[in-house]
């Protein structure tokens, strides 16, 4: 039943795009060139903007962008709908339970088979290797806490249950599988002093020092900004949120060396590097745009990297 009702929900996204003439919005299929589809956070803006550049820096074309999709089923609608042609960035464990309907994994080599597989057969769409990043839910405290205690895991946490304030965001706690009731059950243990709240107060509260571990996402620029440590998930709670670029194959035939711009993007970003980019754009108030001109001129567009990499290919999996 769930999965029917993910179905249902991505195709009244595409009924959606189809009937109505949004912004930026205009049939990629008919134009000849590549139209590159973002959700709207900073982190996907960024993305945008860095296979925008890529791309026309390899292949002679002046590429279009959508932006501000508001969310991972609109970004695949428009793909569907032939209003875009590549999506700038895709996380494994949202699209594996959403456009794809089925249940999480929390191997992240198995789920990225998973997603690759199943974009290629349900969609005729590729799913490219991981840029190198995965935003997913991260457990973070102080740097300075973590330095003290020796906080590396958050199996770590155990020890301070009953005394540590916990900030989490407000739809983890009933969330299923990766929720509360999932990390009770995951890690044998619960906190005695939880705080729900909006996602985007939990940096400030542990940065003020009323709350002594937030629960927030792995690539977020706040990270940098408020000195936290990532907790590694080191039994496994969060499913994998890797980021990958998506494309049709209709415009892998028409355009044979956007493979090769992809490959050169395969591992280029680590969750550090992200929280950077992330951080350099809300904390300085800066363009994406600018942001991923520098970060490309800085690497040089990776001219130097290997300039072909096969793209992951459907595997038979199980």
């Amino acid at each position: 039943m769930k999965r029917i009702i993910k179905r249902i929900l991505t195709l009244f996204s595409v009924v959606l795009l189809s009937s109505c003439s949004l912004p930026g919005l205009s049939n990629a299929a008919d134009s000849d060139t590549i139209t590159i589809a973002s959700l709207g956070s900073t982190e996907a803006e960024i993305m945008g903007f860095i296979v925008e550049g890529m791309v026309e820096h390899y292949i002679p074309i002046d590429a279009n962008r959508i932006t501000n999709l508001g969310s991972s089923s609109m970004n695949h609608a428009a793909l569907q709908t032939g209003d875009a042609n590549v999506a700038s960035v895709r996380y494994t464990g949202t699209s594996l339970t959403g456009e794809l309907g089925q249940e999480p994994i929390t191997d992240p080599q198995l789920a990225l088979e998973k997603v690759v597989k199943g974009f290629e057969e349900e969609f005729d769409q590729t799913w490219y290797p991981t840029y190198g990043f995965a935003n997913t839910y991260a457990f973070m405290v102080r740097r300075e806490d973590a330095e003290e205690l020796g906080l590396e895991k958050v199996s770590d946490l155990e020890q301070y249950a009953d005394t540590f304030k916990v900030g989490v965001d407000n739809s983890w706690l009933e969330r299923e599988g990766d929720g509360y009731d999932g990390f009770v059950q995951t890690y044998g243990f619960d906190f005695d002093n939880l705080y729900p709240m909006a996602i985007g107060l939990v940096y400030t509260a542990i940065a003020n020092g009323e709350i002594d571990v937030a629960l927030g996402y792995s690539t977020d620029g706040r990270i940098i900004s408020e000195d936290l440590k990532v907790l590694e998930d080191d039994r496994h709670l969060f499913p994998p949120y890797d980021a990958s670029p998506v494309a049709t194959n209709e415009i892998r035939a028409r355009y044979p060396d956007l493979d090769k711009v992809m490959a050169k993007l395969a591992g280029a970003i680590s969750n550090e590097e992200m929280q950077r980019l992330n951080f350099t754009a809300d904390n300085y108030l800066l363009e994406p745009s600018t942001v991923a001109k520098e970060w490309l001129l800085r690497n040089n567009y990776f001219e130097n990297k290997e300039p072909y990499l096969e793209p992951v290919r459907k595997k038979e999996v199980e």
